[in-house]
């Protein structure tokens, strides 16, 4: 077995993946403060052809030196907005049929690897605050409510590593609906 070098894996330029088929996922930060995470969750969105991501509140917004490191130029492929209250965007989306999907623990709350996503649905998963969560208001208008299961010590999982481990799971799922 012999590792691939980059230009061996055929990745899509900026140009194609604008024009790339995008996955029925929309993400929605919620008062992220980490630039890092900000940055991370633009990289996973890339990697799985994410339509695009919403900043709110007090996430930090491109371009900033920090994002970039993490990001590495995925801000500039995934299309992103700022809009300055994410309840705004949530009744915006959800007028537009678009299921909104608080990533939370709550009671309740559908675990993730519980949860199917139908077919021919556009779905905005909201990730909050590394402290405080997806606000209460941002959960009362949700659809759904997903958990992320966890079995160890810690209430919670980084805000970067949660969005990989639900647009993973939910990319995947997806895909097998259409094959």
């Amino acid at each position: 077995m012999r590792k691939l070098k980059n230009d061996e894996l055929d990745r899509l330029g900026i140009s194609e993946f604008k024009l790339a088929e995008k996955s029925p996922i929309i993400i929605i930060l919620d008062n992220i403060r980490s630039l890092n995470n900000i940055g991370s969750v633009f990289r996973t969105s890339d990697a799985f052809l994410i339509e695009k991501i919403y900043l709110c509140g007090i996430t930090a917004k491109p371009p900033h030196n920090e994002i970039r490191k993490t990001a590495l130029g995925s801000t500039e492929s995934v299309d992103w907005e700022y809009v300055e209250n994410t309840i705004d965007i949530v009744e915006n989306l959800k007028a537009e049929n678009v299921k909104i999907c608080s990533i939370e623990q709550a009671d309740n709350a559908t675990m993730l690897n519980d949860f199917e996503p139908q077919p021919n649905v556009k779905y905005a998963f909201v990730f909050g605050n590394e402290v405080k969560g997806v606000s209460q208001e941002v959960v009362n208008a949700s659809d759904i409510v997903l958990e992320i299961p966890q079995y160890g010590t810690k209430h919670s999982l980084n805000i970067a590593v949660s969005a990989g481990v639900v647009i993973w799971d939910v990319f995947s799922k997806i895909k097998s609906l259409n094959t």
